[in-house]
C-alpha cells in the first residue's frame, strides 16, 4: 500500500486568528454554503496553507496527504474528506475528482478547492452534503501537474505554442503517459522490466495510487471544451468518429450524462462555438483518440471508473469567471460523487468469516471484472437492472450465482461466502 500519511502538520498560529489568507476564506462562522467562493486562483503555496487550515478545523472529517513528488519537487496534494479520516469505514466507496493534469486548464483545479471547502463548511448543517460525506470516502487532488499551473498565464485561452504549461517539467503530456491497453508500445515494457519504468514522476504517482487503493469512482477535470467524455479513449485505430465502446458502455454513457444534465450548458452540446456534443456527452475515441491516457488506465487496470470532464471553452479564464464556474458545476461535481452508491457492493469470507483478498466479482454478460481488497470489500457499479452474480478466489470453490435486482438511487448488498477448495490445496503439497 502507497504511504500517504498526513503531511504538515503544523501552520503559524495568526493563520487561525485572521482566517484568510492571500485570497481564500475559513469561515469561522456557522454560515452555510458559499462565503468562500470569491474570484481568485489558488497557488502551490497558498494550496498548502488552505488545506491545512481546513485539516485544523475539521480533524476528524478531512486530512491533507502527497502521493508523491512533481518533477521540480512540489507535492502532488490531495485532501481526504470523510466522516472520520482516520478509519474508513467497511464497505465505504473512495472516490477520487483530480483535476489540472493539463497545469494551463485551471477551472476543475479552482472548483476542487471550493468544492473542498464547500463539502467541510456544510458538514452537519446540509443533510445532502452530511449524508454524502457520512457514506462517502472523498479525494480531491486539485493539481496534478503543479509545475505546469505556475508556468500557466491566467487569461490565455488555448495552450502555447510550445505546450509549456499544459506539459510537466519534462516537457511530457501527462494524459499520453500511462499505460495503453490496446497498443503496446516497444518502450512501453522492457524484458523484465517494471511497467512504472521511464514515466513520469507524476505518472508513476497516480498509477501507483490508482493501483494500490481500491478507489469505486473517479473524475477527470479539463478545460478547453464542455463536455463529458467517457471510455475508451483508444483502440478505435483512427485519429476519430470511430466509437470505441468498453464492456461498460451504457453504465459510462450514465456517469457521463449524470454529470452533464445537471450543467446547465454541458447539456446543451453547443457550449463552445467550435464544437456540439449531443446531450454533452461523447465517446472518448469518436471524438479524438488518446493513446496512454489515464481514463482508460482507471478501466482497465483498476476497480474504478473514471470520465472525463471538459469544463470551459477557455482553459485558463481569468479569476473573475471562477464564481460563474461553481454555480455551473456545482450540483454536477456532487451528484456524481453521489453515483458511488449505485449497483452492488459486500463481503467476500470463507466459512471462517475471514475476509478473502482479491476475489474475482463477475457479473454474467459484461466482461469487466471487479476484485476484492485486504477486508473482502468489492463495490460492482450498475445499472438498474437484473443480474447474475458470483465470486471466486485462488484455493476456493466458486461461489453459487446470485441473481440480484439493482434498483436506482442505493447499492444492492451481496456478500458471497466461498469453501476452500481441498483438492488444489492438496495438490500444492
Amino acid at each position: 500500500m502507497v504511504h500517504v500519511g498526513t503531511i504538515y502538520n503544523t501552520v503559524p498560529f495568526f493563520f487561525l486568528l485572521i482566517g484568510v489568507i492571500n485570497g481564500f476564506v475559513i469561515n469561522s462562522e456557522n454560515k452555510l454554503d458559499e462565503d468562500f467562493i470569491i474570484p481568485h486562483y489558488t497557488h502551490y503555496e497558498e494550496l498548502q496553507q488552505l488545506f491545512n487550515l481546513l485539516v485544523l478545523k475539521y480533524p476528524n472529517l478531512a486530512k491533507v496527504i502527497s502521493i508523491g513528488k512533481s518533477v521540480e519537487g512540489r507535492d502532488l496534494l490531495v485532501l481526504e474528506i470523510s466522516e472520520n479520516v482516520k478509519e474508513r469505514k467497511l464497505c465505504e466507496p473512495m472516490v477520487k475528482y483530480v483535476a489540472n493534469m493539463h497545469g494551463d486548464e485551471a477551472v476543475g483545479r479552482e472548483l476542487l478547492v471550493y468544492l473542498a471547502q464547500y463539502l467541510l463548511n456544510n458538514y452537519g448543517k446540509d443533510e445532502r452534503v452530511t449524508k454524502l460525506v457520512n457514506n462517502t470516502d472523498i479525494y480531491l487532488m486539485p493539481s496534478m501537474n503543479p509545475d505546469g499551473f505556475e508556468k500557466s498565464v491566467e487569461g490565455n485561452c488555448n495552450s502555447k505554442g510550445d505546450f509549456s504549461g499544459r506539459e510537466n517539467a519534462n516537457h511530457v503530456d501527462l494524459n499520453r503517459n500511462f499505460p495503453d491497453q490496446f497498443y503496446k508500445r516497444t518502450n512501453y515494457l522492457q524484458k523484465g522490466g517494471s511497467i512504472l519504468d521511464g514515466r513520469q514522476n507524476e505518472t508513476v504517482a497516480m498509477m501507483t495510487w490508482i493501483a494500490t487503493e481500491p478507489f469505486v469512482l473517479s473524475g477527470n477535470l479539463h478545460g478547453g471544451a464542455v463536455v463529458a467524455s467517457y471510455p475508451y479513449d483508444s483502440g478505435s485505430a483512427l485519429p476519430c468518429c470511430v466509437e470505441s465502446k468498453s464492456p461498460d458502455d451504457e453504465l459510462f454513457k450514465y456517469l457521463a450524462h449524470t454529470y452533464a444534465d445537471n450543467h446547465p450548458q454541458m447539456r446543451t452540446g453547443n457550449a463552445c462555438s467550435h464544437d456540439v456534443f449531443q446531450g454533452g456527452v461523447i465517446n472518448g475515441a469518436y471524438w479524438y483518440e488518446v493513446i496512454g491516457g489515464m481514463q482508460d488506465f482507471n478501466y482497465a487496470r483498476s476497480n474504478a471508473f473514471e470520465i472525463t470532464f471538459e469544463l470551459s471553452c477557455c482553459k485558463y479564464p481569468t479569476a473573475s469567471n471562477m464564481p460563474k464556474y461553481w454555480r455551473l458545476n456545482k450540483e454536477s461535481l456532487i451528484k456524481y460523487l453521489e453515483q458511488a452508491h449505485i449497483g452492488v457492493k459486500g463481503l467476500v469470507r470463507d466459512t471462517n468469516g475471514e475476509p478473502i483478498e482479491a476475489a474475482t466479482i463477475i457479473v454474467h454478460g459484461i466482461n469487466h471484472n471487479v476484485s476484492t481488497t485486504h477486508r473482502g470489500e468489492y463495490w460492482r457499479l450498475l445499472l438498474p437492472g437484473t443480474y447474475n452474480i458470483h465470486a471466486e478466489a485462488w484455493g476456493y470453490h466458486p461461489s453459487e450465482q446470485i441473481n440480484v435486482t439493482v434498483i436506482s438511487g442505493e447499492p444492492s448488498i451481496v456478500n458471497f461466502t466461498l469453501t476452500q477448495d481441498t483438492y488444489n490445496d492438496q495438490a500444492l503439497l
